[in-house]
């Protein structure tokens, strides 16, 4: 069996520094809003490059936090719109609308699978306040020409980078350290992942990054006085533990990853099979492999390589504006996104997973038909 992702061996990979650190912290008897979190943070503010890292309980919050921050220092109101891609999880959209902002679906390109930043500047209007970039399946989505709409239309950017922690732009900034603000997923199948869910903000704002750590913390910036209607939102001390043992290890685990990566891309010679462009590697954390299936044929290779013991995984499935929960966008139609949703399939990838194994999988996917 070739799983689609072994936690385990993922876990197994800096196991005993692991263990020592959970082991530390449960000896403490401090497990909350402690030296753990602030060893974390500034340890990813460094990675990042950002001034500000805020530990939160998971990436869905991060990004509600920003969005939320940006309402209580008066820069967003109810109503303001947000553009986004339309190819992305449904987190990326539950945070624009649990603040009552309106997201704008713009295409993705089928070619990268990230935002088409041709097609940004048409939908832009007067209540356009934020342009919200997803680092989908680990790739870069930020372009110089975003950067450039937004100083244009003084509009801030938000990345969604949860699945591309130690990803690249070109000129070398790490993605979550591009834009205004950046959520973060620590869920524990991402690149950088805890033993739980666990979230972050990195932001070089001051207020933007006080008035999310108030948020994430029932809306208190001093015991019992609250400024904020907030939540209880926070990163525990195992978890910012853990991930501080981990991100040590990011760049040497991203290497193995970009490594199995270029044996897909060498090895895959099936023509039902289309790959997205080749980015230079910084550019990609490779958090998943997707590859588009044509001819109707995806659902028939999921099955086909589920028989024969390798596990993969559609991301995803049924894009947001067919989603019940957004019922009233289900009439919108978007040709790339939904095409995307009915080919996509992501091919077993990590920084466990063998080259032999990679290799099996090849074999398999072009003997496919």
């Amino acid at each position: 069996m070739i799983p689609f992702l072994s936690l385990k061996d993922v876990t197994t990979l800096h196991g005993v520094e692991i263990n020592e650190a959970v082991n530390r912290v449960v000896n403490s008897g401090w497990y909350l809003q402690g030296k753990e979190n602030e060893r974390f943070e500034e340890s990813y503010s460094k990675f990042i490059g950002t001034k500000y890292t805020i530990g939160c309980a998971n990436g869905l919050d991060a990004l509600i936090w920003i969005f939320r921050a940006y309402i209580e220092m008066g820069m967003m109101q109810p109503g303001d719109e947000v553009i986004v891609p339309a190819n992305t999880y449904i987190a990326t959209i539950l945070a624009i609308t649990e603040n009552d902002l309106n997201p704008i679906l713009v295409e993705p390109k089928l070619n990268t699978l990230e935002i088409d930043d041709d097609k940004i500047e048409e939908v832009i209007t007067h209540r356009t306040k934020a342009i919200a970039i997803v680092h989908l399946y680990g790739r870069n989505a930020y372009t110089d020409k975003i950067g450039e709409l937004c100083k244009k239309y003084n509009l801030k950017l938000i990345e969604d980078n949860a699945q591309a922690h130690g990803c690249k732009h070109i000129d070398g900034r790490i993605t979550g350290g591009i834009g205004d603000a950046a959520g973060h997923s620590f869920y524990p199948g991402k690149n950088l992942g805890a033993l739980g869910d666990g979230g972050a903000v990195t932001t070089n704002d001051s207020e933007l990054a006080s008035v999310v750590r108030a948020l994430t913390n029932y809306g208190s910036q001093k015991k019992y006085v609250f400024e904020y209607t907030g939540r209880n939102s926070r990163l525990d001390e195992i978890q910012a533990a853990v991930l501080d043992v981990k991100l040590k290890y990011l760049v040497e685990d991203n290497a193995h990853r970009k490594e199995v990566a270029h044996l897909y891309y060498e090895g895959i010679k099936n023509p039902l099979v289309s790959l997205p462009d080749l980015l230079p590697d910084e550019q990609n954390a490779y958090h998943l492999f997707p590859i588009l299936v044509g001819r109707s044929k995806r659902d028939a290779l999921h099955d086909y390589l589920e028989q024969n013991g390798v596990g993969t995984v559609i991301h995803y499935p049924i894009p947001p504006h067919k989603q019940e929960c957004y019922k009233d966008w289900n009439g919108i139609i978007l040709p790339i996104t939904e095409q995307i949703a009915n080919e996509e399939l992501s091919l077993p990838m990590g920084p466990a997973i063998t080259k032999c194994k990679i290799k099996k999988i090849i074999e398999l996917l072009n003997r496919f038909e």
